[in-house]
């Protein structure tokens, strides 16, 4: 299709079709009808990275502990991990935070109601700032996410692939115009809402879809063709060896992973990446004494489980250790992390992990409660 056709494929019915097709079918949402910018922040950043049925709990959770950017704001970051634990992508709440203290200090509390402003705070891209300023405050800035992106490519026929700048590019100038002369709230919501219900990855359901009439991919059976999005390439994989160093308190050894690094900030059982060389124990030994400068005796395997994060996968080997018996006592430095603590094992649960650590953490405080 050419552009001077795509042009006029989305019109002033179709708009309507689905505005009214969003209004008879919204799901019921606890930010969805809500124009405070910083619940609509909150938001879509849990969105970014998470379904609505699993952000919803996580949502509820997080506004109960910081009703206001002035509570976030006031809170340590220990505390918004701890309350962000399980979502992942914890670069996202570092963000928050700080965002937070700049609009409590810099705006009073008040988010800016400008695209370019709202650009400008950490953690907020071109999706999240055209979701706050259409939703809260009315401007006409289209968002695009997969679910967008997934709807104007099946609509308009696009076939190229959707990992290319230049067809995202393409998405978002076609968006741009359809928002044009439409309640931004509700177009960018009832956008969202049809590819995340409706026009699905697999098996769209468009017999019930409002664009179905004009779209491109359905009435030409491409659905299952397009969007056409190119394979990632394979995940790396690497072995883990940790240590859960118990002293003679009942207590174990955790470590504060330095701010600038993946997981930033979270707490975790020191230990580290086995090498090609290496046994998961030898790695174990290494680690540690890089880590922590001490030597340790193993008593036994405590856990094994598998874990995948974005752009690489892990088999995450625990083991229950003590500090080895010398001559002279071993006391344990944090030489690559913040800081190391010795905590009981009921105290864990006041530390924010990541999610590996985390299933370790919830199996010692069941063996040994």
């Amino acid at each position: 299709m050419t552009k001077s056709e795509m042009d006029t494929l989305f019109d002033s019915n179709c708009a309507e079709c689905l505005l009214s097709w969003f209004d008879n079918n919204k799901r019921s949402m606890p930010w969805r009808d809500s124009k405070d910018p910083y619940a609509i922040w909150i938001s879509e950043i849990m969105l970014q990275q998470t379904r609505v049925n699993q952000a919803l709990p996580f949502f509820n959770r997080f506004m109960t502990a910081f009703p206001s950017v002035h509570d976030l704001a006031a809170a340590s970051i220990q505390q918004v991990l701890k309350q962000w634990e399980g979502l992942g992508y914890y670069s996202r709440a570092r963000n928050i935070h700080k965002t937070a203290k700049i609009v409590a200090d810099d705006y009073s509390g008040s988010f800016p109601k400008e695209y370019k402003e709202l650009l400008s705070l950490p953690g907020i891209g071109p999706y999240t700032a055209a979701a706050i300023a259409s939703i809260a405050f009315g401007l006409e800035y289209a968002v695009m996410d997969g679910n967008v992106i997934r709807t104007v490519t099946r609509f308009c026929g696009i076939e190229q692939d959707t990992r290319k700048t230049g067809t995202r590019k393409l998405v978002q100038q076609e968006v741009d115009k359809w928002i044009k002369g439409q309640p931004p709230a509700d177009f960018n919501q009832a956008m969202m809402e049809l590819g995340s219900t409706v026009c699905n990855p697999n098996k769209p359901s468009c017999e019930t879809c409002p664009l179905a009439s004009k779209c491109i991919a359905y009435r030409t059976a491409k659905t299952e063709q397009i969007p056409y999005t190119s394979k990632k390439a394979k995940r790396p994989h690497q072995e883990i060896s940790v240590a859960i160093i118990i002293n003679d308190q009942e207590e174990v050894l955790i470590a504060q992973r330095p701010e600038h690094v993946m997981l930033g900030s979270l707490w975790e059982f020191p230990g580290g990446k086995q090498e090609s060389n290496e046994t998961s124990i030898e790695a174990l030994h290494r680690e540690i004494q890089e880590e922590l400068g001490i030597e340790i005796s193993v008593i036994e395997e405590f856990m094994s489980l598998k874990h995948a994060y974005s752009h690489f996968t892990i088999t995450l080997s625990a083991f229950l250790c003590v500090l080895k018996p010398t001559k002279t006592r071993q006391t344990p430095t944090a030489k690559t992390s913040e800081q190391i603590k010795w905590v009981s094992i009921q105290d864990l649960k006041n530390y924010p992990f990541p999610k590996a650590n985390k299933t370790l953490t919830l199996a010692l405080i069941k063996r040994f409660a």
